[in-house]
C-alpha cells in the first residue's frame, strides 16, 4: 500500500465529483494526460478498474465508488493536517476558502470585505457561490473551510454559528397601493401575486412560509434565476415579491419602477450563519471571519 500516492488519491476523488477528466486535471493544476495517466497506474496497481471511460462522460465502477468513499476521507485529512500545521505557525495567515448564498454574497461582500482585508491582512479569501444543497456538500468534502448561509442547517460533522437576523420586506410596482403604505402585515399580501426565486434557493422556501398563512398566488409561469431577476420583474409589474433587506441598501435602495415597505414588528427574518466542520485546523481563522462580519452587519 506504501506505492499509493495521496495524489493519486486526490485525482480519483476530483473524478468522481466533476465526472470529467478535464476539469479534474483544471482542479488538481495538473494535465489532463497526467491526470489519466495517474489513474491507470493506480488502476494497475490495485488490479481494478475504478473509472469507465466514455466519449462524453466518464464513470464510477461499483468498486471505484466504494474506493472514493475511503480516498475522500483520507484527503480530507491530509488536508486537516496541513490546516493544522498552518495554523500553528499563523492561524490568521493563507488561505481560506468560503462560499456565500447567491442570495447573501452579492450584497454582503461589499459591505464586509475591506473591513477583512484590514483586519485580517495575512488571510487570503478564495470565494465561492453556492446554492444550500451543494454549499453542504462541498463542505463535507473539504472542497471549503466556511459557508455563509441561512440557518438552520443540520449535519453532525458541521459546527454553525449565528451572524445577523435580515429582515424581509415587501418589494412591489411603483404604482401599486403599497406605496401609500408606511408599513405592511403578512395578511396585507392576500390575493397578490407573488414572484419568487426558482426551486433549490432557500430564499423560496423563506417567502413562502412568510405567506404560508395568506391567500397569496404563486406565479406558475415565472422562476427566477437571482434577486435582480426579481426586482426587474417587480418593476415590470409582472407581481410583488420579499426582499431581503441587505438587497435593498445602498445602490439597491435608488431601484427604479419599485417601493419597498418593511413589515410592521414583529417583522418577519432570515437567520444566516457560518457552518464549518468541526475537525477543521482553521478555526481560529473562521471565528476572526465571523467576528468581522458580525461587527459590521446591523439592522
Amino acid at each position: 500500500m506504501a506505492d499509493i500516492k495521496l495524489k493519486d488519491l486526490k485525482y480519483l476523488v476530483a473524478v468522481a465529483d466533476t465526472r470529467h477528466f478535464g476539469r479534474a486535471a483544471a482542479r488538481c493544476f495538473v494535465s489532463q494526460p497526467t491526470l489519466s495517466t495517474q489513474l491507470k497506474k493506480l488502476e494497475q496497481y490495485l488490479g481494478l478498474q475504478l473509472v469507465e471511460r466514455h466519449p462524453r462522460r466518464v464513470t464510477l465502477t461499483a468498486a471505484g465508488e466504494r474506493i472514493v468513499e475511503r480516498a475522500r476521507r483520507i484527503v480530507e485529512a491530509s488536508d486537516e493536517v496541513m490546516e493544522i500545521a498552518r495554523a500553528e505557525h499563523d492561524p490568521l495567515a493563507g488561505r481560506l476558502r468560503v462560499a456565500l448564498l447567491p442570495t447573501i454574497g452579492p450584497y454582503l461582500l461589499p459591505l464586509v470585505i475591506q473591513k477583512i482585508r484590514k483586519a485580517l491582512p495575512r488571510l487570503e479569501l478564495m470565494l465561492y457561490e453556492y446554492q444550500t444543497a451543494p454549499m453542504l456538500d462541498e463542505l463535507q468534502a473539504g472542497g471549503i473551510d466556511l459557508g455563509i448561509l441561512a440557518l438552520p442547517v443540520h449535519g453532525a460533522a458541521l459546527a454553525t454559528r449565528p451572524l445577523y437576523d435580515e429582515p424581509f420586506a415587501v418589494l412591489a410596482p411603483a404604482g401599486h397601493p403599497f406605496a401609500t403604505r408606511s408599513a405592511l402585515k403578512p395578511a396585507d399580501l392576500a390575493g397578490e401575486t407573488l414572484l419568487l426565486l426558482e426551486e433549490g434557493h432557500c430564499l423560496r422556501d423563506q417567502a413562502l412560509d412568510v405567506c404560508s398563512r395568506v391567500d397569496v398566488s404563486e406565479r406558475q409561469d415565472f422562476r427566477a434565476t437571482s434577486i435582480e431577476t426579481l426586482r426587474q420583474m417587480v418593476a415590470a409589474g409582472a407581481g410583488i415579491t420579499l426582499m431581503p433587506e441587505l438587497a435593498s441598501r445602498g445602490a439597491y435602495a435608488a431601484a427604479r419602477g419599485v417601493v419597498l415597505r418593511p413589515f410592521a414588528k414583529p417583522q418577519p427574518v432570515r437567520s444566516v450563519g457560518g457552518a464549518w466542520r468541526r475537525s477543521s485546523g482553521r478555526g481560529a481563522a473562521i471565528a476572526a471571519l465571523l467576528d468581522v462580519i458580525e461587527a459590521t452587519i446591523s439592522f
